[in-house]
């Protein structure tokens, strides 16, 4: 490949050389199960659409992973990143930030004279943007809670992250008022076994919640009472008074490879946290993401917060059946992982709102309770057990309650009486949650265009599904071809004409065709020309790789919270442009497949 640098920006050519020599909301099954609370109207805003394109290196995921399949130009958001504290110290990055710190941005962090910094880790963006991590230190000694983020572009400081911990230009005095044996003393007093040794690793400034304090960092080694976990805890001790200021656990519980024997898709492996009693529904890999059981409740308020966290002692979860409340976890957790693991490996999003963090699912959620749903304030999922259907804890429904999130997270689309929103929210979690369930590629439950199909009970040929992705009229109430003049605001409330779930049936046929083409599935007896509607049955489709592409550009960079269907084919052919070039074969195809659902 060759490296386009007049596409570069200055700050992008000096990051590279940080590589250098290097290689390397619900699902619902009837509208009126949604809770009103998954609705987020505040305004997005869309990203430019002029961003340099170029090829770089990318150190923490590999741009075989976060392009595979989709044919797209080579690069990512993230187009370099220090493999390591002294590569990020040494580098141009850092000593920008640096420089910045001897100004304004200074001030923001209440930089004192004596006052020095380390950059930890950079990473630097495709438009130039930096962000520097950098740890403090005071005269020498390390400041513990004085780190911070510096956010730069073009030698221009654009924010500082940081926390709550260094709002001050106070310091310590820095001669200790106690000896050393006696914060040696404190320290061992804290530990609840039998202590081997402690030793100095020297004094600090402490400034985790309090104001910034000369202390003693002592590292305890032991056997912990009735534990087998090796016994290694950093104690943090005020060297004025000999209080103890913070204890910090050194070992961490585990994550463990355990099995799930899941309701829907049979055994699967799951990733579980370990600890000295047996095992949790933690996720350690994937933010620690948890799933609770909710009890038959369904209120958020007293319930969920009371709901236990799922434990087990062999690390074997559920017996393929209802009979074992466990079962309909293993099926939630299971989902949720597989959603983790496409955003993060196809779309290098790590995590729902690409920070890094899980989010908790709740499974036996009310009574009968015939849906799933996402609540975007608690940042939690929820799955009932059913009535008419099977527990709604489907891999695609997990997929799809996931991407709730992802659209909160970026675009905000509004849902209820915002016109054609809460349709095309709708849609962008079916989209993802089938390519969720195509990249999964279990074979107790392939990929295919329908929605929920393990759900539907008495269902031998598998055609039966909540919503048909390319046919969802089937139902008798979706729409799948835009009317004129779009869907009218006052009838998208809940349960109205136009609710969402009904409107979403537009944007998920666009999916389809763009994927497949006027195709036909197995198992259907529809015409082509029902595919469509305006008779236009020889598309050919690009593959799914390429539209969720550009599905997922278009609603991280583009859409808004009022995007409309006639936006959203706009803002979809800006994204098909970003990553295949005007006019391409993939630019014509989707505007060919827009038109032949009637948006133009």
């Amino acid at each position: 490949m060759q490296l386009k640098t007049a596409l570069l920006g200055s700050a992008i050519l000096a990051a590279l050389a940080l590589v250098a020599g290097r290689t390397g909301a619900g699902i619902d099954t009837a509208p009126a199960g949604r809770a009103a609370d998954i609705a987020a109207t505040a305004a997005g805003s869309a990203a430019s659409a002029n961003a340099p394109q170029s090829v770089a290196a990318h150190h923490n995921t590999p741009l075989a992973a976060l392009f595979a399949g989709t044919g797209a130009h080579p690069g990512s958001d993230l187009v370099a990143s220090s493999a390591g504290e002294a590569e990020a110290d040494a580098s141009p990055a850092a000593a920008r930030a640096r420089g910045l710190l001897q100004g304004a941005a200074g001030e923001q962090v209440h930089r004192v004279a004596a006052d020095a910094f380390a950059a930890r880790d950079v990473m630097v963006d495709r438009d130039g943007t930096e962000h520097v991590r950098m740890e403090r230190s005071y005269q020498g000694l390390p400041v513990v809670g004085g780190d911070f983020v510096v956010h730069s572009q073009n030698g221009e400081l654009k924010s500082i992250s940081q926390g709550d911990n260094m709002r001050t230009t106070a310091r310590p005095e820095l001669q200790p008022k106690i000896g050393l044996e006696q914060a040696k003393i404190e320290a061992g007093a804290n530990f609840d076994g039998q202590v081997r040794k402690i030793d100095n690793a020297g004094l600090v400034v402490f400034a985790r919640g309090v104001e910034p304090t000369l202390a003693y960092q002592l590292e305890l080694h032991g056997d912990r009472r009735n534990d087998p976990l090796p016994g290694h805890i950093t104690y943090f001790v005020d060297a004025g008074n000999g209080k103890l200021l913070q204890a910090d656990d050194r070992v961490q519980t585990a994550a463990s490879n355990g099995t799930g024997k899941t309701l829907l898709i049979g055994n699967v492996g799951i990733v579980t946290d370990s600890t000295s009693s047996g095992f949790r529904l933690v996720d350690p890999s994937r933010g620690n993401g948890s799933t609770y059981d909710a009890q038959g409740s369904m209120s958020y308020s007293t319930g969920f917060p009371g709901a236990p966290l799922f434990t087990d002692a062999d690390n074997t979860w559920g017996n393929n059946a209802t009979s074992d409340r466990a079962t309909v976890a293993a099926d939630a957790y299971y989902g949720v992982a597989a959603t983790w693991d496409y955003y993060k490996n196809v779309h290098g999003r790590n995590g729902i709102f690409n920070d890094g963090n899980g989010v908790r699912s709740f499974v036996h959620v009310g009574n009968a309770y015939d849906n799933a749903f996402w609540y975007g304030s608690q940042k939690l999922m929820a799955y009932g057990d059913g009535s008419s259907f099977k527990p709604l804890v489907a891999l695609d429904v997990a997929g799809h309650e996931m991407t709730h999130g992802v659209t909160e997270a970026t675009a905000r689309l509004g849902y209820y009486n915002i016109k054609d929103t809460g349709g095309l929210n709708e849609g962008i979690s079916d989209i993802f949650g089938t390519l969720v369930e195509f990249s999964a590629n279990n074979p107790n439950d392939p990929g295919d265009y329908l929605m929920g199909e393990k759900l539907v009970k008495n269902n031998p040929n598998g055609t039966s599904a909540l919503r048909i992705l390319f046919k969802q009229d089937a139902d008798g109430r979706s729409k799948v071809c835009y009317p004129s003049g779009g869907f009218t605001a006052s009838q998208t409330g809940q349960g109205g004409t136009y609710d969402p779930h009904f409107t979403s049936g537009v944007l998920n046929r666009v999916f389809y065709l763009a994927s497949e083409g006027v195709v036909v599935p197995s198992g259907f007896s529809y015409t082509k020309a029902q595919l469509v509607c305006n008779n236009d049955t020889t598309i050919a489709g690009i593959g799914r790789n390429k539209v969720g592409a550009i599905m997922y550009r278009a609603l991280t960079r583009y859409f808004v919270s009022s995007t409309t269907y006639p936006q959203a084919r706009t803002w979809t052919l800006q994204a098909a442009t970003d990553l295949y070039g005007a006019n391409s074969a993939e630019y014509n195809a989707l505007a060919r497949v827009w038109t032949a659902v009637n948006v133009n």
